[in-house]
């Protein structure tokens, strides 16, 4: 038997919170600032996440993609955290997509190549997710990885999320099309 929808929030309530810092053991998750576009910067120029995000940034082109954080935040249709370790920027992760109305969200996350190793990115998506499921109320966050991009789909594992499935020549990536794996959690997933 479905079990019943938890009320989606109404319209305009994330928009009302201030974007929280959140800590994930050793780890803190911060709302993007200015200064850190220096990391932004080397976060898009290492080859391996120009791989699966497929650009590259210039200062310029960092500045407002830190600035527009704060606008999706207030429309409601995203949130982006710095994840920092010993004061220094290491990676980042987003809610890349939100709808609240259907209590969903899409995650999507990198770390800089000096911190990788060390289970950041699961770290990082643990502490947003339940967050997202305990202030946003969500149901459902998804996260999709190239099927070749095994380091991803061991974030999800090790974050709790269950791989649900394929989806065929999906996303765009430097080398072409990939098919990608869809994970997700629900909020009542333990």
């Amino acid at each position: 038997m479905p079990r019943l929808a938890s009320p989606a929030l109404p319209r305009g309530s994330m928009a009302a919170l201030t974007q929280p810092e959140l800590t994930a053991q050793d780890l803190l998750l911060r709302p993007w600032q200015p200064s850190d576009r220096r990391a932004v910067v080397a976060g898009y120029a290492d080859p391996t996440i120009q791989r699966w995000h497929c650009r590259s940034m210039t200062d310029d082109e960092a500045d407002d993609w830190i600035a527009a954080w704060s606008d999706r935040w207030s429309g409601e249709t995203g949130a982006g955290w710095a994840v920092l370790a010993a004061e220094h920027v290491v990676g980042q992760i987003s809610l890349r997509r939100v709808d609240l109305a259907e209590g969903l969200a899409e995650v999507s996350y990198w770390v800089l190549p000096e911190a990788r190793g060390r289970r950041v990115a699961p770290r990082a998506l643990a502490a947003v997710t339940t967050w997202s499921f305990a202030t946003l109320r969500l149901h459902r966050v998804e996260l999709c990885h190239s099927t070749v991009n095994t380091a991803s789909c061991r974030v999800a594992q090790y974050a709790g999320f269950t791989m649900e499935g394929t989806k065929r020549a999906e996303a765009r990536h430097t080398d072409g099309w990939h098919d990608m794996h869809l994970h997700s959690r629900l909020d009542n997933d333990r």
